[in-house]
């Protein structure tokens, strides 16, 4: 007899996989966003010249 592809318990067992998938996505977003309003939250606070020197002393020091 025909079966069918798909059956109830690896419907079941792929439930959770794709919560922890989408936790993580959720969070990278989360956590790129912060990393952007970081950095308009320091451009505006400190300008835009003394702002792009921080960010190239940062890039000096890690090389």
């Amino acid at each position: 007899m025909v079966q069918p592809i798909s059956t109830q318990q690896g419907m079941m067992a792929a439930r959770p996989q794709g919560r922890v998938a989408s936790m993580i996505v959720w969070s990278a977003a989360g956590l790129g966003t912060l990393a952007v309003l970081s950095a308009v939250a320091l451009w505006f606070h400190y300008g835009t010249a003394v702002f792009f020197e921080m960010i190239a002393a940062g890039i000096s020091a890690c090389f």
